[in-house]
């Protein structure tokens, strides 16, 4: 093989009846610009990227692509090294160029393209010499594959995969067809591998001492089976007298039963992303060690299956699925979803002069991939709609590979898929799908209702991974765990596809759709992933890990002992495990220990005793912890031994002890300063401050700015905080009077045009001279038509933040239906740990649980204690105000100060950018609420720390 990537020669026209006709394939073209191969040209200074999601970029009228249509003209000169010539076969190699192309070699024409994530080879054999060849490409951005083509990413035209030239023997293996079955009664494989060779091929599979004629059933003796937890791949080498070609088999079962999905015998479970190839420079352009990390960062997050929406991937990315362990759906390279707009109507799922069209993508997505045993499904595409075309193209797998099952979530009818796949499916229906095998079919149910329960069911996709969320994924993953039937589901998506763009000021900015000049495009709607684009942990991913974890682990209230949950599938715990326990109290370490690892198989519970340590009696200012954690014994390919498997907790809050009020407040300098005018304070202690008010909205997530999915018949929720006024309630001073050694304030604050308002009842009592109880009871006035984002008190610190340190649910940010890997525990955060660099603006930093935190600024420390329930803290460098007027993270200036919440309740954030809102349970209607308070002037060198990191 000679690789032909590297820098080429290119000019880019507007359309194609402007691009020259000028003899380019042939001539020199020297003056022509440079460019890199693969690459995309949009990202390589000739043009600009657009995103749009199911918008069309151009009119619905197919098959014609528009007149204005970017013409990329690509040049490459080159030698053939001898060993290719001289081999009695060459082939040419793209595998990806978008949208479509014509190639010419020597100036003859090869053929054209289409499938832009697909593998097109030319035979160049007459063609091809050996010195100054050239390999001219015509790549067209749109053309009539387009139309289903219009997957949810940004439009990055271009040769964007490897090229290359491939030398071909007399006696060649030109295809390999490899069947490892696994029989999980007998624990035996069975190999069988078609070949299609010039001359005799044999099959050697050295370490299951195999030597045997291709085309045979070749028993293989006990083998050890490949799954997603335990990949266990075999070399196999297929052989003729000119060629060897080297492959990896692992020996796996896919089939269904009693509506169950299983792999060697045994149910699975879907702990799955959608993944899209992107990286914020490159695009779509592939990088070996990014895929790699990519997939090693999903392994550390207890991600085990893949959807490769919505096209195959690189090819070199099935080799690292199949390597590091991935249940793979594999999508073809196919999606309509512009014709939504036109009430499908010509539609080419439908169309039978789209048919061969259709058959020849799905036909290459399998020759493709067809030998990778992570590839459990194959998936005829997405958001298509129906038609005999997609039909067309499940009776051909099924002809082809019947070995693995065929997907597609547009078949509400499953009659031609082998699962029932929806998107989106709120948590009720759900559990209606669910409960469908569960309880009998009514009589008069008809074939499709019958058939489809009969399919095992996933989510292909039911989370959106927008901004501040997705919220309500453990309250799905115990509806998947609780029906067999479940077989898990995918979060939309994998990573944020923003484009960095480095400005003349050298500053890196990310940009989404609309900020590249487009007239048609769908706005942040890309950035919407687990992982920022430069791959940074989002707190949605942490939560979704917890969530997902292997090891659910609940200890006992009275701490006597714990129950293990084993959620894996097909491995133990005893030799794959550790389990840990420590206590601490007020952030110190009491006791810790190892617990015995009992035997427990997959999807089993056990019981684990905890030592007499873990609940003795022990008084605690804070809080009592007891945090018991399973770890990896081993280290493995995507973690070092004691990667954290799972973990659970047991947490005893003090008694709260209200501190005595000054003996004498008029001998000293009050600890607090009120505003006469307002109400507010004005300082703690030498403190400068403004607050409290109080507070209903935030500053508005992704999902709040969104229309849900189960209440179509309502506008978004920030649409309907704005039109009641939440976002700029105006306060009223009631009552400011001495009363009981302190002081009581009464203030309304309401909306603006309406009756609605919330009454404050706020008693400050000094503590000495730099401290403050405070006993504030909240309640509602009117009748509010809308549950609240929150309901908090905001106070202003005249400094910027430099950290914070809590006692409290964390580290990382969480809210009512976003909670599952917060941990009770004493931390450290830094300014840059506060509040998540959203690529669009928007609330976020939210630490629920907090019981004590120390709020840092270069002017000294604000402590707030609870002297009731715990609250939730947010404290930003930004206004509310100032997050909600941004489009951009790099918009936003910090202003000097620290913005504080201390939030009493708050409402859920839901996944409303693709799926349901915020559930019930999670919503924070009109209600009276009080809490007690401790608010403390503190040096910020002498708030306390904990003695270890938490």
């Amino acid at each position: 093989m000679q690789s032909l990537n590297g820098s080429w020669r290119f000019r880019l026209s507007p359309a194609l009846r402007a691009a020259p006709d000028d003899g380019w394939q042939t001539r020199a073209v020297d003056d022509w610009d440079a460019i890199d191969v693969p690459a995309h040209w949009n990202l390589q200074g000739f043009g600009a990227p657009a995103y749009s999601n199911v918008q069309m970029p151009f009119p619905v009228d197919p098959p014609h692509p528009p007149d204005a249509n970017p013409i990329g003209d690509y040049r490459l000169d080159f030698d053939a090294p001898a060993d290719v010539v001289a081999h009695p076969r060459q082939l040419l190699r793209f595998d990806g160029i978008e949208s479509a192309a014509e190639v010419w070699l020597n100036g003859a024409l090869l053929g054209t393209t289409r499938g832009s994530r697909l593998t097109h080879e030319f035979d160049v054999t007459d063609v091809l010499v050996p010195t100054a060849n050239r390999l001219a490409v015509r790549v067209a951005q749109f053309s009539d594959a387009t139309y289903i083509e219009n997957q949810d990413m940004w439009w990055l035209p271009g040769i964007f995969r490897d090229v290359a030239l491939l030398a071909r023997p007399a006696a060649a293996v030109d295809d390999v067809q490899l069947v490892a079955d696994f029989d999980p009664a007998t624990g035996e494989g069975t190999l069988s591998v078609r070949v299609r060779a010039t001359g005799a091929a044999r099959v050697l599979v050295p370490e299951l001492g195999i030597d045997a004629p291709a085309d045979e059933r070749i028993p293989a003796g006990e083998v050890e089976p490949w799954t997603a937890e335990t990949p266990r791949l075999y070399d196999v080498v297929v052989r003729t007298a000119d060629e060897t070609v080297s492959m990896r088999a692992g020996f796996r079962r896919v089939e269904v039963r009693d509506a169950q999905l299983l792999v060697n015998g045994a149910p699975i479970m879907l702990r799955g992303v959608n993944r899209h190839e992107h990286h914020p420079e490159r695009g779509r352009v592939f990088d070996a060690a990014d895929a790699r990390a990519d997939l090693l960062l999903m392994k550390r997050h207890h991600i085990n299956a893949v959807r490769t929406s919505h096209y195959p991937p690189h090819p070199d990315t099935l080799d690292l699925f199949d390597e590091l362990g991935f249940w793979v759906i594999d999508e073809c390279d196919l999606e309509s979803h512009g014709f939504e707009h036109v009430g499908w109507s010509g539609n080419p799922s439908a169309d039978p002069r789209w048919r061969d069209a259709y058959l020849d993508r799905m036909r290459r997505t399998v020759h493709r991939d067809k030998n990778h045993p992570s590839v459990i499904m194959w998936s005829l595409g997405n958001e298509a709609h129906e038609g005999a075309n997609l039909e067309a193209m499940s009776r051909w797998v099924k002809g082809f590979d019947p070995t693995r099952l065929v997907h597609y979530e547009g078949d509400r009818g499953s009659r031609y898929v082998d699962v029932y796949s929806r998107m989106y499916a709120s948590h009720a229906e759900v559990r209606e799908i669910g409960q469908e095998t569960v309880d009998a079919l009514p009589y008069d149910a008809d074939a499709d209702t019958v058939r489809r329960a009969s399919l095992p069911f996933l989510q292909c996709e039911f989370a959106h991974a927008m901004g501040t969320g997705p919220g309500g994924l453990e309250e799905y993953w115990d509806l998947f765990e609780r029906y067999p039937r479940i077989a898990g589901g995918f979060v939309w998506e994998w990573v944020e596809q923003a484009i960095a763009v480095t400005g003349d000021d050298g500053v890196r900015r990310l940009r989404y759709g609309g900020d590249f000049g487009e007239a048609v495009h769908d706005g942040n709607y890309v950035i919407d992933g687990l992982v920022s684009a430069d791959r940074e942990p989002r707190p949605g991913l942490l939560h979704y890990a917890a969530v997902i974890a292997p090891v659910r682990i609940d200890v006992a209230g009275d701490r006597t002992g714990v129950r293990i949950e084993n959620r894996w599938d097909f491995l133990r715990l005893e030799g794959q495990v550790a389990l840990t326990w420590e206590r601490r109290v007020d952030g110190r370490v009491l006791a810790s220990g190892e617990l015995a690892v009992p035997a427990c198989g997959p999807r089993l519970r056990a019981e684990v005793a905890l030592p007499h340590e873990a609940r003795v009696s022990i008084e605690a200012a804070v809080a009592d912890v007891v945090t018991v954690t399973a770890v990896g014994v081993g280290a493995q390919p995507w973690a070092d031994a004691g990667h954290v498997l799972g973990a659970g907790q047991s947490v005893v809050h003090a008694v709260a002890v209200a501190p005595a009020p000054s003996a004498d407040a008029s001998s000293a300098r009050p600890a607090c300063e009120i505003d006469a005018v307002t109400g507010e304070l004005t300082r703690i202690g030498s403190l400068p401050l403004r607050g409290p008010s109080v507070g209903l909205w935030r500053a508005p997530t992704d999902n709040d700015l969104d229309v849900a999915d189960d209440e179509l018949d309502l506008p978004p929720v920030a649409t309907r905080w704005r039109d009641i006024g939440m976002d700029r309630m105006v306060p009223r001073l009631q009552q400011l009077s001495p009363e009981s050694g302190g002081t009581r304030v009464r203030v309304r604050t309401g909306a603006p045009i309406t009756g609605l308002a919330v009454d404050a009842d706020l008693l400050w009592t000094p503590v000495g001279e730099r401290a403050v109880r405070l006993d504030a009871v909240f309640d509602p006035v009117g009748r509010w038509p809308h549950a609240w984002a929150r309901l908090g008190l905001d106070l202003v610190i005249e400094a910027a933040p430099a950290g914070v340190r809590m006692a409290g649910l964390g580290p990382m940010p969480s809210y009512p239906d976003m909670r599952a890997a917060a941990r009770f525990g004493w931390y450290d955060l830094g300014p840059a740990d506060l509040v998540v660099d959203d690529v669009f603006p928007q609330e976020s930093g939210s630490r629920r649980g907090v019981v004590d935190a120390t709020v840092l600024t270069a002017r000294g420390g604000l402590r707030v204690r609870t002297l009731s329930e715990p609250f939730a803290l947010t404290v930003s460098p930004f206004s509310r105000a100032a997050i909600a007027a941004a489009r951009h993270g790099w918009e936003l200036e910090a202003d000097g100060r620290t913005h504080v919440s201390v939030d009493l309740a708050q409402s859920g954030v839901g996944t409303a950018t693709c799926g349901p809102g915020i559930l019930p349970r999670h919503r924070l209607t009109a209600r009276p609420l009080s809490i007690s308070l401790l608010l403390e002037q503190v040096d910020a060198d002498a708030a306390e720390e904990p003695d270890e990191p938490a």
